[in-house]
C-alpha cells in the first residue's frame, strides 16, 4: 500500500533499522496524521528523513494530552498516575534505558532526543504544563497563561528546532521558534473555547477578558445557550489580533531555518493563521461552532509549498553530487 511505503520510506532515509524503533516511529506517524491535520500537512514539505523526529515530538505531546484531556481513556481514569507513569518512563528513556513497558512515544521521541541532542528540561516544562491542567482552570493574567504555554508550545518550538537545522546559532533563531510555537498555542486556545470550556476550561486571561465585560459566567451562558454576545466578540477579537503580533514577532526565523526546513515552516505559519481568518470570518463565535480551514485552502497553500521544497532539495542534491564529482 502506498501509505506503507512512504512510511518505510521516512525511516529508512531517517536510517532507522530497529524494528522496535521503526514501529514506535510509525506509531507516532499514524497519531500526528490523525489529530495533527495541519501540521502533518506541512511537514509533508520536509526531507523523509526529519520527518519521523517530527512526527515523533508530535506523538509523545499527543499521548500526554490526551491523558489529561481524555482521563477515563488515555489515562485509565487516572490521569495523575498515568502522568506519573509517563514521567518515569520518559525520565528513564531520556538516560538511556527505556523501562520495558515503556509506551511507544516514549520509546520514540527518547531516540529523536539523543538524534538531536535535546535539552531533557524541555520535556520536564512540558510535563509541567500537563500537570497544571489537571488542576488549573484558569489563568488571571496573560503572565500566568505563559508559565502553561512555556511548558506546552514554546518548548515545542525549541524541540523541533536542532530537527529543522538552522542557518545562523541556534541561539539566535531560538526566541523566534519559541514565539512561533506560542502563537500556534493561541490559535487552537481560541479555536477552541468552547471545547475547553466543556472541560472546565479557559486558556485566556481573565483580566484582558474582563477589560470587555467577559468572565466564565459569560462565556459558560453564551455556549450553553448559543447566543453571541458582542462582548465576547470583542474580546476575541482583541485577542485575535494580539496572537496575529506574535506570529510577526516569529517570522524572521523562517529565513533562519535551513532552506529545506523553511517550506514546512512556512506551510504551518500561513495554516495556523488563517484559522484566525476562519475566526474572524465566522464573527468570532467559537462556542457554538468549531472552525477549521477549508481543504481546498490547505492544498493552496501546501502544493506551492511542496514545489519550492522540491526545488530546494533538488538544488541540495545537485550540489552534493557536484561534491562527489
Amino acid at each position: 500500500m502506498a501509505a506503507e511505503r512512504a512510511v518505510r520510506a521516512e525511516l529508512d532515509a531517517a536510517g532507522l533499522t530497529d524494528p522496535a524503533l521503526r514501529a514506535a516511529y510509525a506509531g507516532c506517524r499514524a497519531l500526528h496524521a490523525e489529530h495533527g491535520r495541519t501540521y502533518y500537512l506541512a511537514t509533508r514539505l520536509l526531507p523523509p528523513g526529519r520527518r519521523v523526529d517530527i512526527h515523533a515530538l508530535y506523538g509523545f505531546a499527543r499521548f500526554a494530552d490526551e491523558i489529561v484531556d481524555d482521563p477515563a481513556g488515555a489515562g485509565g481514569g487516572d490521569p495523575h498516575g498515568a502522568l506519573d507513569a509517563l514521567d518515569r518512563q520518559l525520565e528513564a528513556a531520556l538516560a538511556g534505558g527505556p523501562l520495558p513497558d515503556s509506551r511507544p512515544e516514549v520509546v520514540a521521541v527518547a531516540e529523536t532526543a539523543r538524534r538531536h541532542s535535546l535539552d531533557p528540561q524541555l520535556f520536564r516544562d512540558f510535563m509541567v504544563s500537563m500537570r497544571m491542567d489537571l488542576t488549573v482552570t484558569g489563568y488571571p493574567t496573560d503572565a500566568d497563561l505563559a508559565v502553561y504555554v512555556h511548558g506546552s508550545a514554546a518548548v515545542i518550538g525549541l524541540q523541533t528546532l536542532p530537527v529543522l537545522g538552522t542557518v545562523v546559532p541556534r541561539a539566535e533563531a531560538e526566541p523566534h521558534a519559541a514565539l512561533l510555537g506560542v502563537a500556534f498555542q493561541m490559535t487552537n486556545f481560541l479555536r477552541d473555547v468552547g471545547e475547553d470550556l466543556d472541560r472546565g476550561r479557559i486558556y485566556l486571561p481573565a483580566d484582558e477578558l474582563a477589560a470587555f465585560g467577559v468572565d466564565r459566567e459569560v462565556l459558560t451562558w453564551s455556549r450553553r445557550t448559543g447566543r453571541a454576545d458582542p462582548r465576547v466578540r470583542r474580546a476575541l477579537a482583541h485577542l485575535v489580533a494580539r496572537t496575529r503580533a506574535t506570529y510577526r514577532r516569529a517570522d524572521p526565523g523562517i529565513a533562519m531555518l535551513e532552506p529545506v526546513s523553511r517550506a514546512c515552516v512556512g506551510a504551518a505559519r500561513t495554516l495556523y493563521s488563517k484559522i484566525l481568518d476562519e475566526i474572524a470570518d465566522a464573527g468570532y463565535d467559537v462556542l457554538t461552532r468549531r472552525v477549521a480551514v477549508p481543504n481546498r485552502r490547505r492544498a493552496a497553500v501546501a502544493l506551492p509549498g511542496l514545489a519550492r521544497a522540491l526545488t530546494v532539495r533538488g538544488r541540495q542534491l545537485a550540489r552534493e553530487r557536484t561534491g562527489r564529482g
